[in-house]
């Protein structure tokens, strides 16, 4: 499966934006679905995901706990990261990754997910 963001921009504080992230080549209810981000001069780090058991099973960073809300539609192979209240911390590339049949699940560590996409940057700025 290969994954294509979209969604990102500039967009001022307070504002919201919607990310998407497309995948082609197979059916995404397999795959444990998550986001991640890294800021200018950062590390990768974890925002949210949602297990391939169930769409309710979803589990978020405490920095946007409350502000974001992963989702997913494997109809169309698809999984969005519902963005609001946006502050300027919250610019980075935004990446989608995924990992078939995760066997556990809440884990917030990067390398369990071995299929990422290219990256969508959002930009906070006044």
């Amino acid at each position: 499966v290969q994954l294509v963001e979209s969604g990102g921009g500039l967009v001022q504080p307070g504002d919201a934006l919607r990310l998407s992230c497309a995948a082609s080549g197979r059916s995404l209810s397999s795959y444990t679905m998550a986001w991640f981000r890294q800021g200018p001069q950062k590390d990768r780090e974890f925002v949210a995901a949602n297990s391939w058991r169930s769409r309710d099973r979803v589990w978020y960073s405490d920095s946007v706990a409350g502000r974001f809300t992963i989702s997913r539609d494997n109809a169309k192979e698809t999984t969005f990261l519902e963005m609001k209240n946006l502050q300027p911390e919250d610019t980075a590339t935004y990446y989608c990754a995924a990992r078939i049949l995760l066997p556990y699940d809440y884990s917030q560590n990067a390398s369990v997910f071995n299929i990422w996409g290219q990256g969508t940057q959002v930009t906070v700025s006044p």
